[in-house]
């Protein structure tokens, strides 16, 4: 009897470690957060043979799960779409976060911002670069531009509103996935408790 209670022990210290690594995960992007509390969550379930814990509950709190993976990336992509950028400045944004967990929280909270800034000044060097050193400005009957290179100014420029409106993308995001794992959580302690 001993052996069973301590095996259910082990099993429930592994549900709630990945819960917690997950809940981890979901801030630091080199772990897959969602994914973890959901398999901690699965396996809560499981232990008491989804008892407590139904399948129609486990459904419920997979969909959660996969607003919450979805939420993360339309987010940022939103934002970066919204200011125009390229896909370099999220690449930039994307390898500015990796960068930023080795950097402590100051690094997770402004490498992405960099990142992505750094990504769109790139980008805008190859367009630049693509049309030509020497093409010329033309202005149209209204007195607008029609072709030419843009300033370095304002290519400075629109790489900065680039990076900000990526990195407040991402930002939400984040909140908004923690908010869904929060909730994911709270549908399982409530199965548990009423179960």
């Amino acid at each position: 009897m001993e052996a069973a209670t301590s095996a259910h022990a082990l099993w429930w210290v592994l549900s709630i470690g990945l819960i917690v690594v997950g809940i981890a995960g979901t801030v630091l992007p080199a772990l897959p957060g969602t994914i973890l509390v959901f398999a901690g969550i699965l396996l809560g379930a499981w232990i008491d043979d989804f008892t407590r814990v139904s399948g129609w509950t486990v459904l419920a709190i997979a969909l959660l799960a996969a607003a919450a993976f979805a939420v993360d990336y339309v987010a940022a992509l939103l934002g970066a779409q919204r200011a125009g950028a390229s896909r370099l400045a999220l690449v930039g944004a994307g390898l500015g976060t990796l960068a930023g967990i080795f950097t402590g929280l100051w690094g997770l909270v402004f490498m992405p911002l960099l990142g992505a800034v750094a990504g769109e000044l790139i980008a805008q060097r190859r367009a630049r670069a693509g049309a030509g050193a020497g093409a010329a400005t033309v202005l149209g009957p209204d007195g607008s531009v029609v072709l030419g290179p843009a300033t370095a100014a304002q290519a400075g420029q629109h790489a900065a509103r680039v990076g900000l409106a990526t990195w407040v993308g991402m930002l939400v995001g984040t909140v908004a996935k923690l908010a869904l794992v929060f909730a994911m959580l709270g549908v399982f302690a409530l199965a548990l408790m009423i179960g």
